[in-house]
């Protein structure tokens, strides 16, 4: 993710039909368990925040896939901090989301929906947080923006865009993290790179999953290539540190990649439960 703020030029028509085209619905049950964790250590006050607009904002998961694992799974997990938070599963599978209905109850909801969020005006619904994984893969990079733009009118202000890719089992995603502005705009705060450590550490590996507006970007003067570049030379200083296991060579390689002049968060909270948590804000 580009280090500027995210443009939410809107590249698409407004409509109430449905924005985007149906994934291959293919997911595994805690695919993306780490994602949850990761937002709940991210921005736990968020998942709480029951002010104003926020008291029944929702959580939303958008594209969930074939079978609603993943929405349940997140509702389970988040409302350890939240009992009360709502939760909103979202496909563009008329199938799928009538399969996911007996799975419904006062807190939780599927819709039929896209990018244009499927909102009850009426009901001054809002969404504090947007999870899309595996979403935007298949499509045009020049698809992104419009679909981020389409994200930030239906997110309340300090609001927050996960957007990413994770490999099958969910052993190894990228993510961008964004948080919602005033005037329906996003600024881009983090490039996260998870592993559960149940591979080798390798970090060429996370390439498989970058974001698409990162993947095709993979090469010579783009920043996301200088970065992986740090990073494998980084792996590569530290590899002595592989003695000790996978995630003292990780945490290694972060603390020589910081200091290469990467933005790295360093903290334990994030190294040693196997995130990489790069800040890509420009200074204020």
């Amino acid at each position: 993710m580009p280090a500027e703020a995210a443009t939410t030029n809107r590249a698409w028509r407004r409509t109430r039909r449905p924005q985007g085209q149906p994934t291959r619905g293919k997911t595994a049950m805690n695919r993306l368990r780490r994602v949850d964790n990761f937002l709940l250590l991210y921005d736990t006050p968020l998942i709480r925040r029951a002010d104003g607009a926020f008291a029944g904002a929702f959580f939303v998961d958008l594209g969930y896939g074939a079978e609603p694992f993943t929405t349940l799974e997140s509702a389970e997990r988040l409302r350890r901090a939240n009992p009360a938070l709502r939760v909103l599963g979202v496909e563009i599978d008329p199938a799928r989301v009538a399969a996911a209905q007996p799975y419904a109850d006062d807190i939780t909801c599927f819709r039929l929906g896209g990018f244009n969020l499927p909102l009850l005006a009426a009901q001054g619904e809002s969404v504090r947080a947007v999870r899309a994984f595996n979403v935007l893969r298949q499509y045009e990079e020049s698809d992104v923006a419009g679909a981020y733009a389409e994200l930030a009118h239906h997110v309340l202000p300090g609001g927050l865009l996960v957007e990413g890719t994770s490999d099958p089992l969910g052993r190894l995603w990228v993510a961008n993290v964004l948080r919602r502005q005033a005037g329906a705009t996003w600024t881009a705060e983090a490039l996260v790179f998870s592993t559960n450590f149940r591979q080798p550490f390798d970090p060429a590996a996370f390439q498989a999953v970058l974001p698409k507006n990162s993947i095709h970007r993979m090469a010579p003067g783009e920043p996301i290539h200088a970065l992986m570049e740090q990073w494998k030379a980084a792996a590569q200083r530290t590899l002595p540190e592989r003695a000790w296991g996978e995630r003292r060579w990780f945490a290694a390689a972060a603390h020589a990649l910081h200091a290469a002049g990467a933005r790295v968060d360093l903290r334990r909270r994030w190294l040693g439960r196997g995130y990489l948590v790069v800040n890509v804000m420009r200074n204020a």
